[in-house]
């Protein structure tokens, strides 16, 4: 109700559960998938990893939906492909501005609660030995370390900061540049990496080691 009452939202499908998610994924090629990750006949990760490893959907992003105390598996959902997540007890302009990040490429990553979020689950979920990647193209099926070897030294110290959480303002700031030149950095980085966006890269800064669980950058 929220969104189809909200200029600029165009809802094209609800799903029931992970498995119709999915479907419905296929059918429609939604700009974002707002997905809960508690569902039943598939949870919202394993829909979430279906999504984000099908070619046909590489332009698809999805926004989990989860509960603070219950749902220890905001980790394993950016691993699975999910560009961010949000707490269900959001404000609805919170989540409008969210579907509008996340639509544009941006990863919902940098509130000091994610970066907590973030820390914790990369100390509770060690990687499993698949987790640099499953995709086709040989530089995603490397180790996430051995990944980062094409990356500069300037490159690699961005990464390791949107891993740490900062925004493209923060890193200006941090390495005295630019903004335009922040937001090069990491967009030449997302392309060496192929990474789908900014969660990727946390993501590949925790299970390279570049980031350590519980480090502020």
């Amino acid at each position: 109700m929220l969104l189809d009452a909200e200029d600029g939202f165009d809802v094209v499908g609800e799903a029931a559960d992970g498995e119709q998610a999915v479907e419905l994924a296929r059918a429609s090629r939604p700009d974002v998938v707002l997905m809960d990750v508690r569902m039943p006949v598939l949870d919202g990760i394993a829909a979430t990893r279906q999504i984000s490893g099908d070619p046909a959907l590489d332009s698809v992003r999805v926004l989990m939906l989860t509960t603070f105390e219950l749902d220890e598996y905001v980790f394993e959902a950016l691993r699975a492909g999910a560009s961010g997540f949000l707490l269900k007890d959001v404000e609805p302009v919170e989540l409008l501005r969210a579907l509008e990040l996340i639509a544009a490429g941006e990863g919902l990553l940098a509130p000091s609660v994610t970066r907590r979020l973030i820390a914790r689950f990369a100390a509770l979920a060690p990687p499993p030995a698949d987790a640099a990647g499953t995709a086709d193209d040989g530089a995603a099926a490397l180790p996430a370390a051995e990944r980062l070897e094409v990356l500069t030294d300037r490159e690699r110290e961005v990464v390791a900061l949107v891993g740490a959480g900062l925004t493209n303002h923060e890193l200006a700031e941090r390495l005295v540049i630019s903004p335009a030149t922040a937001k090069t950095h990491v967009s030449r980085a997302m392309g060496k990496l192929d990474a789908r966006d900014r969660a990727q890269l946390v993501v590949l800064a925790y299970e390279s080691g570049l980031v350590r669980p519980g480090e502020a950058g």
